[in-house]
């Protein structure tokens, strides 16, 4: 039976992109701008109006997310059909996608807070999924890092009470003018950031892949983490250079950390949620460049071939035994080699290699930035960290597809391969297709670049050194060179340090302190001073007294000593 349900939410939502993506296509050409309002609740003279914003901008996101949404549920169909809560599960995702559609389609803070709240708690929901105990400390994690974000968007709402309404989009230009209410952007810059994981908010990002793998391809690549990227388009007239600046060194520094520490990981679903957390450093740091138009488009380019990304890779665990460490693996391409073929082409594009989706976003951003008058740090900070881009990526093909079978025997791979397949192939069309049909549709002009040809080849450059050097990656290991260097390699693999940080480092301090009130308040201050207090006093002092002692006595001996032997010499010498 809930095959059926499957198939037909499918379909369901399959239909609904195809509406959204006509209609977003006609808002375009017509540059058409609609507002829908429901009168929901009147008492006396107050009137709760929901109000919904349909522009292209909207509409083509919409429609990338239910095109991922079906994608991801007819994968769900066949990857949970040992599960028997499968209905479930197929609600959670539904709910997920529905909180989604509310966020987008709002233009007022309060309903754009419900989708907001929303992801957050069916997140929670998806995380916790497999009830295990490392399955409920990523669940917490994600919901309180989350639960900030919440409550900056709850300071700009009450915030907005000065304006009379909710409706943001109707105060841009009016608040841009307005020097009192930029603390409005600076709360909506705080609560994206701890949505898209920027640093400090990092550490939630890797540890939401404790979530089945068709949650963990939705939630990466078009949902949740792209919400913030999402509401900062919707408020760029409010950016202020001053303030953006220090912005952009935090979105830099988040694409540069999440990149290296990819090169030291070798957990499958880790490294891709890595590569998702530099590529959204990417996107702050376009937007916060001024271009954002560019930004939105690699928002719609990468959440195609991230979530082909996450679907072969849960392909490649479910079919290997539930493994995830690339040491463990090898030989793929031989075993699967349409997942290979899937997984090798989304790899592609996540590098922009030229032609494919990521090419067509990522090559025009770089090129972009070479008329920025941006300092030194920023221009290497965005190179290095697309070379490092490229490294992990081919470290995790050599490490997935050329290398000799390091597991258990080939007899045990599973046959129900054709099933997950099915899947994959709109996703992989869209990967190969996407990016040049969404450049045509979002810059109907084409950009003309006028570059010297060093400038031109640069990215080009990057992909191959790149590769060579994730080539060079995959034959060292980099945990045994930097085995003398511990606090190095933990550094530089723990995302310096900010996992621990968010966790043990904010409940210890609270913990002493906790511990200390108990002692005083509850178990009696009166006995803990009087009765215990003192005997570790005395405990204290006697043990200074015995060494007082020792040490006079030892003294003394040596006096007596020296006197006998100065009375020796005087009596008989």
């Amino acid at each position: 039976m809930y095959l059926d349900i499957c198939f037909l939410m499918m379909m369901c939502i399959f239909m609904l992109m195809l509406i959204s993506l006509s209609m977003g296509l006609y808002f375009l050409m017509n540059n058409l701008m609609i507002f829908i309002e429901f009168n929901i609740f009147n008492l006396n003279s107050s009137s709760i109006i929901m109000t919904i914003y349909l522009d292209w901008m909207s509409l083509m996101f919409l429609s990338v997310v239910l095109l991922i949404s079906s994608s991801v549920i007819f994968y769900s169909k066949n990857y949970m059909s040992g599960d028997l809560m499968i209905n479930r599960f197929i609600s959670l995702v539904l709910m997920f996608v529905f909180s989604m559609f509310l966020l987008i389609i709002s233009p007022n803070l309060i309903s754009i807070l419900l989708g907001w709240d929303g992801l957050g708690l069916v997140s929670y929901c998806l995380v916790i999924y497999y009830q295990n105990i490392k399955s409920f400390n990523a669940g917490m994690l994600t919901i309180l890092s989350n639960r900030v974000g919440d409550v900056f968007l709850l300071m700009s709402i009450a915030w907005m009470l000065n304006f009379g309404s909710w409706n943001y989009i109707y105060y841009v230009e009016f608040m841009k003018l307005n020097k009192e209410m930029m603390i409005i952007m600076l709360f909506i810059l705080l609560a994206s950031f701890t949505k898209s994981a920027q640093i400090p908010f990092s550490s939630w990002l890797p540890a939401a892949m404790a979530a089945p793998t068709p949650v963990s391809s939705l939630v990466h690549s078009s949902t949740l983490v792209t919400a913030g990227v999402y509401l900062l388009i919707r408020f760029e007239k409010l950016f202020n250079k001053e303030l953006i600046f220090w912005f952009l060194l935090f979105s830099l520094l988040t694409m540069f950390m999440s990149g290296l520490n990819a090169n030291f990981e070798y957990d499958l679903k880790k490294i891709i949620a890595l590569s998702t957390l530099s590529q959204l450093g990417l996107m702050m740091s376009t937007l916060f460049l001024g271009m954002t138009n560019l930004a939105f488009f690699h928002l719609l380019t990468h959440a195609l071939f991230k979530a082909l990304l996450f679907m072969c890779a849960g392909a490649m665990i479910h079919n290997l035994m539930n493994f995830q460490d690339i040491r463990n693996m090898g030989s793929i391409s031989i075993q699967m080699p349409l997942v290979s073929l899937c997984f090798n082409i989304s790899n592609l594009a996540l590098c922009g290699f030229p032609f494919l989706a990521g090419f067509y976003s990522k090559d025009l951003i770089l090129e972009s930035f070479f008329f920025m008058n941006f300092n030194m740090f920023v221009f290497f900070m965005i190179f290095i960290s697309t070379i490092l881009t490229v490294i992990y990526t081919f470290r995790l093909i050599f490490f997935s597809m050329i290398m000799n079978y390091n597991m258990i025997s080939l007899n045990f791979m599973s046959n129900n391969l054709w099933a997950l397949n099915k899947s994959l192939l709109l996703l992989l069309f869209m990967v190969i297709l996407g990016g040049s049909s969404l450049s045509w549709m979002i810059f109907p002009y084409p950009s003309l670049i006028c570059l010297p040809l060093y400038f031109k080849l640069l990215p080009l450059f990057f992909i191959f050194m790149g590769s060579y050097l994730g080539y060079s990656f995959y034959k060292i290991d980099l945990v045994t060179v930097f085995y003398k260097y511990y606090f190095i390699k933990s550094f530089l693999s723990l995302m310096w340090f900010m996992p621990i940080i968010s966790t043990n480092g904010l409940i210890k301090f609270p913990l002493l302190v906790s511990t200390k009130l108990t002692i005083f308040m509850d178990q009696g201050w009166t006995e803990n001073i009087l009765g215990q207090g003192m005997i570790k006093i005395l405990y204290k002092y006697s043990s200074f007294l015995d060494v007082l002692i020792y040490y006079f006595n030892l003294m003394l001996s040596l006096f007596m000593l020296f006197l006998m032997i100065w009375w020796y010499i005087f009596i008989y010498l």
